[in-house]
């Protein structure tokens, strides 16, 4: 019984490990770079800002890839219009992969000398149609985002200002989610609040790989994906952190997006993910090497051991269950029952929000299963590059300063 007795702590300590102790990690890892930083300006008196460049405002290329996006694309083009960023310094390109729907005339009522509008006849994904409307620019950096985010006046200054550093290769804004009223808040909100921290943890320790890929930045030059993937705001940053660029994160370069308005939506959105994060998993197995040093580290504590996360789980309570003779097993095995059972709770309630007790248990338990679910919809290839276009609102979503403010504000305070 010693090795089921190492197996389950092995099981339970990675689980730990992934979701607090790497969080913990890069708290402190974060401060002792800064420490470093702090005592080489107090010996060196070297300006600890690079000010290479500024000043200087690149020209930027916004690129959208839009399938069925009738209900919002006239909104948000406006709001690209309304930008704080010299007009003649920008381009909007808008790919139409294919739409059904009346997006395209929409579109043709524009009569904005920023923004052009490519039609592709033939449906493909986004990575295919952004790949694409990339060629068509010499803008010095490429923005990308979607037909249902809105940007804050200052969020592209906020996101460009960090390519001053040329080491930087990309940087990711902040994505605020907002839902409508009568829908459950709690499915996306506090998944989506951890992520954010550790995004900015990542980033003050130079570990950062992923981005939002609601609004998101990278240097044309740096834009060459190797080939079609489901999750491209995932691949393309890990691309260029593994080729030894840096990416940013910058809370205060805000975008607001409204999540999918069901749990179904919800659900599908994350298997969907799941398949095209097992996808770069298995595509690029070099990435695993820990010859790769920080990158590798970093790639491995937050996101493998996240996707394996199921099967961690599952082999943690079937341990359990084979200790139970033991004391201490038999209660940790109730705790997971315990667990479980608060999950399958908060997936039963026939109310719009979840009970409070049952919100952890439920979007941890969810998350999981939409991995296992990714997983096998990786193996059977059914997940197709194009992508089902959530619910949307009648006229996007609204970008809230006070939201904005008070999101940044928890952000800045981790």
């Amino acid at each position: 019984m010693l090795v089921v007795e190492i197996i389950f702590w092995l099981c339970v300590c990675s689980i730990v490990y992934n979701y607090v102790g790497y969080p913990i990690l890069l708290f402190f890892w974060g401060l002792a770079l800064q420490a470093r930083s702090d005592i080489g300006f107090l010996l060196a008196r070297n300006n600890r800002r690079n000010l290479k460049r500024v000043g200087v405002q690149p020209s930027i290329a916004i690129i959208i890839s839009a399938f069925n996006e009738e209900t919002v694309i006239e909104t948000r083009v406006k709001n690209l219009l309304e930008i704080s960023y010299p007009p003649e310094r920008v381009e909007i390109l808008i790919g139409l992969d294919a739409p059904t729907d009346a997006t395209a005339d929409v579109l043709s009522r524009f009569q904005a000398f920023r923004v052009e509008v490519f039609h592709f006849p033939t449906r493909r994904g986004k990575l295919a149609v952004i790949s694409d409307l990339a060629q068509r620019t010499e803008a010095e950096i490429l923005i990308f985002t979607d037909a249902n985010t809105m940007f804050e006046p200052n969020c592209v200054e906020k996101l460009v200002r960090h390519f001053a550093d040329p080491k930087v290769g990309a940087v990711s804004g902040e994505e605020i989610r907002t839902t409508k009223p009568g829908t459950d808040p709690a499915a996306e909100g506090v998944y989506w609040r951890y992520e954010s921290a550790m995004k900015i943890l990542e980033s003050r320790a130079n570990c950062l790989h992923s981005a939002n890929g609601g609004i998101y930045a990278i240097r044309r030059e740096l834009f060459c994906p190797r080939s079609d993937y489901v999750v491209e705001d995932f691949q393309l940053p890990l691309e260029l952190r593994f080729r030894g660029h840096r990416i940013m994160y910058d809370p205060e370069a805000i975008a607001v997006e409204e999540i999918a308005p069901t749990r179904a939506s919800q659900f599908e959105r994350r298997v969907r993910l799941g398949a095209g994060n097992f996808q770069t998993l298995f595509g690029n197995p070099e990435y695993l090497s820990p010859f790769n040093g920080i990158p590798a580290f970093a790639y491995w504590s937050h996101r493998v051991l996240r996707w394996i996360t199921p099967c961690l789980l599952i082999i943690a309570f079937g341990c359990s269950a084979c200790l139970m003779l033991s004391v201490t097993y038999r209660c940790l095995f109730l705790a997971q029952c315990i667990f479980y059972g608060l999950a399958v709770l908060g997936y039963v309630s026939k109310g719009k929000r979840t009970p409070g007790l049952c919100r952890v248990p439920w979007q941890f338990c969810s998350m999981n299963t939409a991995i296992v679910f990714g997983f096998a919809r990786f193996l059977s290839r059914e997940q197709s590059l194009a992508w089902t276009v959530t619910p949307r609102g009648t006229s996007g979503a609204n970008v809230s300063t006070s939201a904005a403010e008070s999101r940044d504000t928890a952000l800045r305070s981790v």
